[in-house]
């Protein structure tokens, strides 16, 4: 993209295990921007929570606790040599330790709470100050940035995403059930959509994408073409969406 092109923020948003952050990369790749991985922030908060005993083995949350710790969570993303961007928590590279079943399995519970979410809402945003962004999530098209000029909603069924999650899981040497990743998914779709600050919703501005029978390739070929649809009405003086 040259210098005379606009540079824009693209929300993606969609249920767990989707494939909206393997594609939401990808294309922030083609596009020269910055990718944002939200749920890698819930994720970090989620280990700092673990790793502080904020979490019991029953799956009750010490609140209290970890909203007063809050003010000692940072989070970034890093590149690495191989171009992808891992995740540092308080300076350490967690970018594995997140994407374990404990993680996985208390990121629902520590994502509704509206403290959580306030946090790292002002997390994201300031991200985006600088746009050139893709951010992807459950809220960004709705909270995060609900002015952003292209907003994709994806989705597949739950049987679907727990043979995406375990064949990755399988693949990076975890033991794991597809019964268990099922479970899983399927509890965190329940706590994402029924929370009462900023539950799971598609954007009513939002382009609809079921990439159940696409390969990555024409997602990327898809997203794209929304890309350059969206810029087009930009140059034309028109509205990206609505």
């Amino acid at each position: 993209m040259d210098n005379t092109t606009p540079r824009i923020i693209i929300a993606v948003d969609g249920y767990s295990s989707s494939g909206k952050s393997t594609m939401a990369r990808a294309l922030a790749a083609r596009l020269g921007y910055r990718y944002i991985d939200s749920g890698a922030m819930y994720r970090a908060v989620t280990l700092y929570a673990l790793e502080h005993g904020f979490i019991a083995a029953v799956g009750t949350v010490d609140t209290a606790a970890l909203i007063a710790a809050l003010p000692e969570i940072k989070i970034d993303f890093i590149p690495t040599s191989s171009g992808v961007q891992h995740t540092l928590l308080n300076g350490r590279d967690v970018e594995e330790e997140i994407r374990d079943l404990p993680v996985s399995e208390n990121v629902s519970t520590i994502a509704a709470i509206p403290e959580i979410r306030h946090a790292l809402v002002k997390m994201q945003q300031a991200f985006g100050k600088s746009r050139g962004i893709v951010m992807d999530g459950r809220d960004i098209g709705t909270t995060v940035f609900p002015e952003a000029e292209l907003k994709i909603f994806v989705n597949a069924p739950a049987e679907t995403r727990a043979r995406r999650r375990l064949a990755e899981m399988t693949a990076a040497g975890l033991k794991v059930t597809y019964e268990e990743i099922l479970d899983n998914i399927r509890h965190r779709d329940h706590i994402d959509e029924t929370r009462s600050e900023s539950p799971l919703r598609r954007a009513s501005d939002a382009i609809d994408l079921d990439n159940s029978n696409m390969t990555h390739q024409q997602q990327d070929l898809w997203l794209m073409e929304q890309v350059n649809q969206t810029l087009e009405k930009i140059k034309e003086g028109g509205h990206a969406q609505g």
